[in-house]
């Protein structure tokens, strides 16, 4: 089994989208993206609400309050997609249709 190991902690820099994914740019020069599938807020935001982030912890993490979405920056270099059970996204949409 192969264990990421960085010499620090990787922060953000910039975050993008395009159509279809998250672009994160990284202190140490790398690019991050991502299918927005993988994040299903994201995903079903509309291009305003997805541009309404803030970098949290000096770039450990990215939180949208709009849609109450958080990703940590170790997150996505592991390709760790979103936990969030399909119950629970099922009630934020409802929540989101009902306002």
């Amino acid at each position: 089994m192969t264990t990421l190991v960085t010499d620090h902690d990787v922060l953000a820099v910039e975050i993008t989208f395009n159509e279809q994914a998250l672009q994160v740019s990284l202190d140490d020069g790398r690019v991050i993206s991502v299918p927005l599938a993988w994040y299903p807020r994201l995903l079903h935001a509309t291009p305003s609400e997805r541009a309404q982030f803030e970098l949290i912890g000096d770039g450990e993490g990215i939180h949208w309050s709009a849609i109450d979405e958080d990703i940590s920056i170790e997150g996505l270099v592991a390709g760790r997609r979103s936990a969030e059970s399909p119950e629970s996204l099922a009630r934020w949409m409802q929540r989101r249709h009902v306002s």
